[in-house]
This record gives C-alpha cells, sequence and structure tokens, in this order.
C-alpha cells in the first residue's frame, strides 16, 4: 500500500522578492519522510487571494494533506485565513476559542489584545485549531489544509502539534554515496542501475569542490533491505569509475 501524499504551499510576498528566504519547506519534508508521508509538491505564492484560493483548489483535490505557511499574522496582507475560508465557500469570523487561546499571551489582553491582534482569531466556519506553543496565536486545519504561521519557530511548533495526528506510512530511508567523478562519466550506467530497480529511487547532485567535479548519489527506499543491495550496487559503480 502506497504511503500518504502531502503538498506544502508557502504563503508571501516577502518569499518570491528573495527577502525573506523559506526553511520551512525544508522542515515539514524532513518530518514527514520521517512519518511515511510523501510531499509530492511545493508551490509559492504572493499574497493575493485569488492565487492563494486557485493553489489550494489545486492542490487539496490531488493530495491526502496540505500544508500552508505564512499569511495569518496581525497585519492587513495577512489574508491566508479568508482566502482558505473562500476556497471551501464557508464564513470566518472571530472564534471565542482561538481568541481565548490568544489572550494567554498578553498580561493585560483587554487593553493588548486591539483589533489588529484579534486578526489571529478569525478563523473559517468548521474548522479546527492547531496549537501554538510558542506565540499562543493558533493555525487551523479545514478539510485536509493544514493552516500554519510562516515564522518558522512557531511553524515547526504547530507541525510538531500536528503529526500525532495524520496518517502515515513507511518512512522512506535514505543512503548518499560519493562519486569523484563528473556525472557525464556515470550517468548511463545509473540510469542502467535505476531501471534495474524500479522500486528504489535514486538521484545524482553534482558538486565542485577544490575545481574537481564529482557528485552524490542518492538512494531513498522504504525497505532497509532493498535500499542496502542498493547502495552496494552504488559502492561498485563508484569503484569502477
Amino acid at each position: 500500500m502506497s504511503n500518504p501524499t502531502a503538498a506544502m504551499l508557502v504563503i508571501g510576498d516577502e518569499i518570491l522578492s528573495g527577502r525573506t528566504q523559506d526553511t520551512n519547506t525544508r522542515f515539514l519534508a524532513g518530518k514527514l519522510t520521517d512519518a511515511g508521508i510523501d510531499l509530492r509538491e511545493v508551490r509559492v505564492v504572493g499574497d493575493e487571494q485569488g492565487d492563494i484560493v486557485a493553489a489550494l483548489d489545486a492542490l487539496r483535490g490531488r493530495y491526502d494533506y496540505v500544508f500552508t505557511s505564512g499569511g495569518i499574522g496581525p497585519t492587513h496582507d495577512d489574508i491566508t485565513a479568508d482566502a482558505v475560508a473562500a476556497a471551501f465557500g464557508v464564513g470566518i469570523g472571530i472564534r471565542e476559542d482561538a481568541r481565548a487561546m490568544l489572550a494567554t499571551n498578553y498580561k493585560d489582553p483587554e487593553k493588548e489584545l486591539n483589533a489588529a491582534r484579534l486578526r489571529m482569531a478569525r478563523i473559517p466556519d468548521g474548522a479546527d485549531l492547531i496549537d501554538n506553543p510558542v506565540s499562543r496565536a493558533p493555525g487551523f486545519r479545514l478539510g485536509n489544509v493544514h493552516v500554519m504561521a510562516g515564522v518558522p519557530a512557531v511553524f515547526h511548533a504547530m507541525v510538531e502539534s500536528v503529526l500525532p495526528g495524520l496518517k502515515g506510512g513507511r518512512p522512506l530511508l535514505s543512503a548518499s554515496v560519493p562519486f569523484a567523478a563528473p556525472e557525464g562519466r556515470f550517468a548511463a550506467r545509473l540510469a542502467d542501475l535505476a531501471a534495474q530497480n524500479p522500486d528504489v529511487s535514486f538521484g545524482s547532485y553534482p558538486f565542485v569542490k577544490d575545481g574537481v567535479y564529482g557528485a552524490n548519489v542518492v538512494v531513498r527506499a522504504s525497505d532497509p533491505a532493498r535500499l542496502e543491495q542498493a547502495r552496494m550496487a552504488l559502492e561498485d559503480l563508484a569503484a569502477s569509475i
């Protein structure tokens, strides 16, 4: 039986402009790999509601799980919650349980929990809250879409909150074998090896070190025995180059 599948939707003009580097995708990919959930696609969109809705509609119908990062803060350009509500065709408003959760982050919530901060308590109808132990502003899940913050520390904490409730499969294991030669010298033989092992994934990642071209060839499999067999075959191939 195949593993569940997932997609990641990164939201924010700051990512597309290059002002902010996305590190959340790498974190999520590692966690999903360990959980036996195959991350199949990653998209990045800006702070435009129509683009977010279109991406959500495409991804949530194709994959078992969708995870979003960004756009659920207190400013005017934080529109992810509204976009999710639009994608699902439901209403959105301040939820009292979300408000209560958010209030615990302030010494005097009656004064400090202003209109801007209350935007973070606006939750689409029918959604379940995702715990945020860092800043208390919750994320939420609606259908198969998990909506989380863009700040890495908060995103990481939300992922840890979500993972126990996900149905996973067999974790994908990997091993790496260095090749001290440019890819062109072994590409044909690597292709033959991959064709002979269709249940195993092979990937070649070139590098240049001290003017010398080489590559790290990574093999991935869910079966430890098959992974070891493929790794040994790669070792033999590398030694023969």
